[in-house]
C-alpha cells in the first residue's frame, strides 16, 4: 500500500461534519484523508463502507486504507473520494437548527424528554426548512445502521444535508463518519483489553438516546425498519475475514482490533437476522 504525504495547508481543522472534531482530516487533490487517532477508526470505516455495497443503503461513502505521512509523523488512515458538488456545501443539522432557530439542535434535544419525540422533531426540521421528504425513512436507516455497527459517533454534527448555493436546493448526504463503529476507541472508552460485556456497560449513543437499541426501537415504531442486506449472515462474517485478513498486511492493524469486529459481527448477526437475506 503506498503511503500518502500531505502537505500542511490541505489540514481541515474544526470540521463541523466529524464525531471527533480534534481528528486530523486533510482534503487534498479530490479526497478526504482522515487518520486514526484514538484506535482502529480507518478499519472501521473501511470495513462498514464495503459492506454497505450489499446492503439497500443507495448513497455512501467509499472509503480505503492509507497509510499518511504529515510532517514528521506516518498515520494508519483511510481516504475517501470528496462527495460534495461544485457548488455544493456540507450543512449539518446542527448548524442548520442554529441557522433556523437561533439554538442548536443538541441542546434542544436535551430538553425533549421522548426518544420518538426527539426523532420527530429532527425530522420536522429538516423536511420544514428544506422542502424534502422522507427524511424520516433516512433517518431511520442511518440509526438502524449505527446499532448494527455499533458506532457511538453519531451526533448532530454528522448528521448533514448537502447544499447546493447556487440552486439553493437541499439534498440527503451519503452516510459517512462510521469510524466510531465496533468499539473502534482502543484509547480512552474501549481498550483492547476489555471484554465484549465491560465495551457494552461503557456505551452512550448518541444523540437521541445513551441506548442504541432505544434508538432503534424508536425509529422503526416510526418509520418501520428500513435497512436490508442483499447477503446471508455466513456470506457477511466470511467477507469481512478475508477483507481483513488482505488489508493486514498493508496495513498495521492489530490481530486484537480485527478481534473485535469478528465478534461484534458474531453477535449483532444474531440479534439482528431480519435485516440478511435468508
Amino acid at each position: 500500500m503506498n503511503t500518502t504525504e500531505i502537505s500542511k495547508e490541505y489540514i481541515v481543522t474544526g470540521a463541523e461534519h466529524s464525531s471527533t472534531g480534534d481528528q486530523l482530516k486533510w482534503l487534498q487533490d479530490g479526497y478526504w484523508y482522515k487518520a486514526d487517532r484514538l484506535g482502529f477508526e480507518s478499519l472501521a470505516e473501511v470495513v462498514v463502507s464495503r459492506l454497505l455495497q450489499y446492503s439497500n443503503v443507495e448513497e455512501f461513502v467509499k472509503y480505503e486504507p492509507t497509510m499518511i505521512t504529515y510532517g514528521e509523523r506516518t498515520y494508519r488512515g483511510c481516504r475517501s473520494e470528496n462527495f460534495k458538488g461544485e457548488n455544493e456545501e456540507i450543512i449539518s443539522l446542527e448548524h442548520l437548527s442554529k441557522n433556523y432557530t437561533g439554538f442548536g439542535l443538541e441542546k434542544t434535544l436535551g430538553r425533549i424528554g421522548d426518544v420518538k419525540e426527539r426523532i420527530l422533531y429532527t425530522v420536522e426540521l429538516v423536511e420544514n426548512v428544506t422542502g424534502l421528504e422522507g427524511f424520516g425513512a433516512h433517518l431511520a436507516k442511518m440509526i438502524e445502521l449505527d446499532a448494527f455497527f455499533m458506532n457511538t459517533g453519531r451526533n448532530t454534527r454528522n448528521i448533514s444535508l448537502l447544499y447546493d448555493i447556487k440552486s439553493r436546493k437541499y439534498r440527503f448526504c451519503p452516510i459517512f463518519d462510521m469510524g466510531a463503529s465496533f468499539f473502534s476507541d482502543t484509547k480512552d472508552t474501549f481498550p483492547l483489553e476489555n471484554s465484549m460485556v465491560e465495551c457494552y456497560h461503557a456505551m452512550e449513543a448518541q444523540p437521541f438516546s445513551r441506548s442504541l437499541d432505544a434508538q432503534v426501537k424508536a425509529a422503526r415504531e416510526l418509520y418501520e425498519s428500513q435497512l436490508k442486506f442483499t447477503i446471508s449472515v455466513s456470506e457477511m462474517i466470511n467477507m469481512v475475514r478475508d477483507m481483513i485478513n488482505g488489508m493486514r498486511s498493508n496495513v498495521n492493524y492489530q490481530a486484537g482490533e480485527n478481534r473485535r469486529i469478528g465478534e461484534i459481527l458474531r453477535f449483532q448477526t444474531k440479534v439482528y437476522q431480519q435485516i440478511f437475506q435468508q
